[in-house]
């Protein structure tokens, strides 16, 4: 960890891509543009590009706001199956509702909630009337057989034609989502296709951050896109159709790349032979390659997230979440990347305390690079135990301080065991926070320690054993960056 480093000039990178969003605009008179990624809380970015903070892109976008409307897009399938987003641990159904508020609340304008795939399914069905309930403007875009590859089908009033116009009123319109696979760039070229159809020139850019359109393929920061989406088969590539067009090295991904004759066909049918791009790159406006200020930060920053990676494949492996083919990607890419999972500071403490005390052990490395470790006990678990040292240590509060008296554990221990049928009586991460937060009324240790969770927000963390979603849930909401070794602890 590049602990209190910072290898990206975030004012720069909101000045440079306002401006070349609005050159697009100006282009076409009225622009669709996809976000490919998360708009509001782009953690990954952060991760890999210390300085770049989660709301960036959003802090981009109201200096536009004027100009810019919203619009947020969820598959039908991605309804249908109860599709989870993984950081949050919410549904995207609830995200697309969470992200339209997240964004009302910034000032933006969002115009409508799009359902794209979709084809009768029920649980997509009961979403539109709860829109329709909430007085939200909602639409359909339906599946279109043979797409992308039918083009005479898609583009026509059978394909794109069948599809609902989404009604917009700005010259700015953002198309956004929950997550990928939602249908963001096939709802950019519908509505391409209606606005031509009715007389309307615009046109369609894509605002994807990674990979990184500038820098080198093999750079850890694009790695590090790679490894956040080997579940989705992502592979970095040359964009030859750039270099053919203007001999100039970029780099893009293999999806857009094999897409894009498909694209250019479209674009050419529905604007009467003409395709405003050479290349996927073309198509592209990221400006976050021109803002990083120290490129050695960013590519140690970028490693690290590549072993964090490597730890959450295994850990969905090893709960039959994820194939084992996703693992082997994730060895490659720390191999191209020259790192290891040791390279992980909190991996060898925990492992340490783990060789020690013969036991399950974590360690948390604090944002100033301080460690602590955390040992299994009879009264917290290891999750625990860390958690409160993090906080004496952040509080200087000497080590051999309780802040939780054990008279305070035992009730929740005895409730756990006795009454609610539970085998396990060590307290969990969100118990231990609130015998602590009950301790804080009445002893000062505790009360100061409370006052330092925030904090935590952005330390490492690594549990020798999988640790329990409880555990999982409550590090999340704390902002600490968990990895797990991927054994099961031993009952009993």
């Amino acid at each position: 960890m590049c602990a209190g480093k910072i290898g990206f000039d975030s004012q720069k990178y909101l000045k440079l891509q306002s401006e070349r969003i609005m050159e697009r605009v100006n282009q076409f008179g009225k622009l669709y543009l996809e976000f490919g990624g998360k708009l509001y809380d782009d953690n990954h970015a952060s991760r890999v590009l210390p300085g770049f903070a989660p709301d960036n892109k959003l802090k981009m976008l109201e200096q536009l706001k004027d100009r810019a409307e919203i619009v947020i897009v969820i598959s039908a399938e991605a309804i249908e199956q109860q599709k989870i987003r993984g950081d949050l641990g919410i549904t995207y159904e609830a995200d697309a509702l969470r992200l339209k508020d997240v964004f009302e609340k910034r000032g933006f304008y969002v115009g409508s909630i799009v359902i794209t795939k979709y084809a009768n399914q029920p649980a997509a069905a009961k979403f539109r009337q709860k829109l329709d309930n909430m007085g939200i403007r909602a639409y359909y875009l339906y599946n279109i057989e043979g797409y992308p590859s039918n083009v005479p089908l898609i583009v026509s009033d059978d394909g794109y034609g069948r599809n609902d116009y989404i009604e917009t009123s700005r010259d700015l319109v953002v198309i956004t989502a929950p997550g990928p696979g939602s249908g963001k760039m096939a709802t950019c070229l519908s509505q391409l296709y209606h606005e031509h159809k009715r007389g309307v020139t615009a046109g369609y850019a894509k605002f994807e951050t990674f990979p990184v359109w500038n820098l080198p393929l093999q750079h850890p920061v694009n790695l590090a896109y790679e490894a956040a989406t080997a579940d989705l088969d992502d592979v970095n590539m040359i964009d030859p159709y750039h270099l053919e067009a203007y001999g100039e090295t970029t780099v893009n991904y293999n999806r857009d790349v094999e897409i894009f004759p498909v694209l250019r066909t479209i674009f050419e049918s529905i604007l009467d032979g003409a395709c405003p791009y050479k290349s996927p790159t073309d198509m592209g406006v990221n400006m976050v390659g021109m803002a990083i200020s120290d490129d050695e930060v960013c590519r140690e920053a970028a490693r690290q997230e590549i072993i964090r990676r490597y730890f959450r494949t295994a850990a969905a492996v090893k709960r039959g979440l994820a194939p084992k083919e996703e693992l082997y990607k994730q060895q490659l890419l720390m191999n191209k990347a020259g790192c290891k999972t040791t390279d992980r500071a909190v991996v060898g403490k925990a492992l340490l305390k783990e060789e020690l005390t013969g036991k399950p052990a974590m360690a948390i490395q604090l944002m100033d690079g301080r460690i602590v470790t955390g040992k299994t006990a009879d009264l917290l678990g290891p999750a625990s135990a860390a958690l409160m040292n993090a906080l004496k240590l952040a509080a200087g509060i000497p080590d051999e301080v309780d802040l939780v008296e054990a008279s305070a554990i035992e009730p929740i221990q005895t409730l756990k065991t006795k009454y609610l049928g539970g085998h396990n009586p060590r307290l969990h991460s969100d118990e231990t926070l609130i015998a602590l937060s009950v301790s804080a009324s009445i002893s000062e240790n505790a009360r100061r320690a409370m006052e330092r969770l925030p904090e935590l927000r952005g330390a490492q963390a690594h549990s020798t054993v999988l640790m329990s979603s409880v555990d999982e849930n409550i590090y999340r909401k704390l902002g600490i960056e968990l990895t797990c070794g991927p054994e099961i602890e031993a009952k009993g």
